[in-house]
């Protein structure tokens, strides 16, 4: 029975993390055949302070979080450490904007297709949780 209780309540923790972020409307622009990179898009808020210190995917050799941005007249993309996920309020991961790019894709993404995605979410505390998430790949 103890083991069942200590089980049950481990369950309970690791459930507890993963509900601390709602990720909404997660999305893949789909690839061509030569296309090697592409973007995941999708909505994030956490319950608590929290922030995203990295993400993966079995489809992509390399996967990161980017930010585009203006800078002296020039849009510019580049990788961020960490992205913050104020307690409460919804950040938008969206085109030309935050998104999380896969690169050096191992095939073709095709609309329909599911795309699985890890996000490493960072609280407050240090502690570190993995968010799946299951993204749908859409047109151009």
């Amino acid at each position: 029975m103890r083991r069942f209780l200590l089980l049950a309540s481990a369950l309970l923790v690791s459930f507890a993390a993963q509900a601390q972020v709602k990720v909404d409307d997660p999305w893949v622009r789909a690839t061509v055949a030569p296309q090697k990179a592409t973007g995941a898009f999708m909505q994030l808020t956490a319950a608590k302070p929290a922030k995203v210190v990295a993400a993966s995917s079995p489809v992509a050799a390399m996967v990161e979080i980017h930010e585009m941005k203006m800078d002296d007249g020039v849009m510019k993309m580049r990788a961020v450490d960490a992205l913050p996920l104020p307690a409460g309020q919804a950040v938008a991961l969206k085109p030309g904007s935050y998104h999380v790019m896969l690169m050096g894709l191992k095939a073709p993404i095709k609309a329909g297709e599911t795309v699985p995605l890890s996000l490493t979410v960072e609280g407050e505390d240090g502690k570190r949780t993995t968010v799946e998430v299951k993204a749908e790949a859409r047109g151009r």
